[in-house]
């Protein structure tokens, strides 16, 4: 039996996504977790949040609309930030060290659909996994699903100017830019949980530190997954990379 392309690059991605999965996880890891947070702070993370959502909305029906062919792609890069991100190592009382998955459709679809598409994951994650929670889901937003997926274009832009190879260049960026979600997290947490020596600082070192030694070896194995992703697509989807530019860049 014969397959096409798409059905080819269904399976070489299930595949991938399938090796993932076989790495354990604990069943008590989750983003912040839902009342973690005190309620103003919550708040205002969910109301930074809301114009990045409203962006996300009308940038991925644009997507949609003008790039019908490529919808597959994008479910696939929904089904990543999913599996990948559910897979947690706790770190620290609150909260914990895990991939993002978020650099694949920064890459591939810009901001706006990586946004909605990890606001998606993270409702799911908090409803039927007991990842995060409902309360905390403005500030795990702007960590996941904004800040460290702008850094990732950042970079991923600045090296294409630079003329970096193309996998070494997402490599770099999806690295640091899931490094950077956890910076951001650390963030979050210290400013809500400052020390009582030391106030915010003391905290924001003490929640980096603690992040560190999980985080930067989860995020380089989270660029090379998705370096894979992204080889497999070049070879099996190509049509469809093409139809949102990516191919375009040597």
């Amino acid at each position: 039996m014969k397959y096409s392309k798409l059905e080819k690059s269904f399976i070489v991605c299930s595949c991938i996504l399938t090796a993932v999965l076989i790495f354990p996880q604990a069943a008590s890891a989750m983003h912040i977790m839902e009342g973690y947070l005190p309620p103003l702070h919550a708040i205002i993370w969910s109301a930074i949040a809301i114009p990045f959502l409203v962006y996300g909305i009308i940038s991925l029906r644009r997507t949609i609309a003008e790039h019908k062919r490529a919808l597959i792609l994008l479910a696939m890069s929904g089904a990543f930030v999913f599996v990948i991100s559910s897979l947690k190592i706790p770190s620290v009382t609150g909260s914990c060290s895990h991939m993002t998955g978020t650099g694949l459709s920064v890459i591939l679809f810009g901001m706006g659909p990586t946004i909605i598409l990890g606001v998606i994951v993270l409702i799911f994650q908090a409803i039927l996994l007991a990842h995060g929670g409902l309360t905390t889901l403005g500030a795990n937003t702007f960590s996941m699903a904004i800040a460290g997926p702008f850094l990732t274009l950042i970079l991923y832009k600045a090296g294409k100017k630079l003329k970096l190879n193309k996998m070494a260049n997402v490599l770099i960026a999806v690295t640091l830019g899931s490094m950077f979600t956890y910076m951001v997290t650390a963030f979050q947490l210290a400013i809500a949980h400052p020390s009582e020596v030391g106030g915010f600082g003391a905290s924001l070192v003490r929640f980096l530190i603690v992040f560190a030694p999980t985080q930067i070896p989860l995020s380089v194995v989270e660029a090379l997954l998705t370096v894979l992703v992204l080889v497999g697509m070049e070879k099996f989807a190509s049509r469809e990379l093409t139809d949102i530019s990516y191919m375009e860049v040597k």
